[in-house]
């Protein structure tokens, strides 16, 4: 069964990193990824720019309606995603707390 695994983290606190702390952040995305790729388990994946260059889409009464920024002010934002094969929510959690991330933001599994 296929997993998505969204990656939420704090804008405001990435923004405060270093250029050796994101090098280093980066480091431990490229291994975390290479495990799941050898693994089988990646079916896809990748990291999105900051909430800062979102629009979010409605459409009401037949109109669309756009707004600059994300759907909701929260204190994490969406910053990345992978999508992976696991045969069970027990495998999709085991991979999910893997990703670097999780330390610091937190991750949401959806079937």
């Amino acid at each position: 069964m296929q997993y998505l695994l969204l990656i939420y983290r704090s804008d405001a606190e990435y923004a405060k990193m270093n250029p050796d702390q994101r090098k280093a952040l980066s480091g431990e995305y490229g291994a975390f990824t290479q495990s799941i790729i050898q693994s089988g388990h990646f079916k896809a994946g990748d990291g999105l720019q900051p909430t800062t260059t979102a629009t979010t889409v409605r459409v009401r009464d037949g109109k669309t309606l756009t707004t600059d920024g994300p759907f909701a002010e929260t204190r994490e934002q969406l910053a990345g995603y992978y999508l992976v094969e696991a045969k069970d929510l027990d495998a999709a959690l085991s991979i999910a707390a893997r990703i670097p991330e999780a330390v610091r933001g937190s991750i949401e599994v959806r079937p």
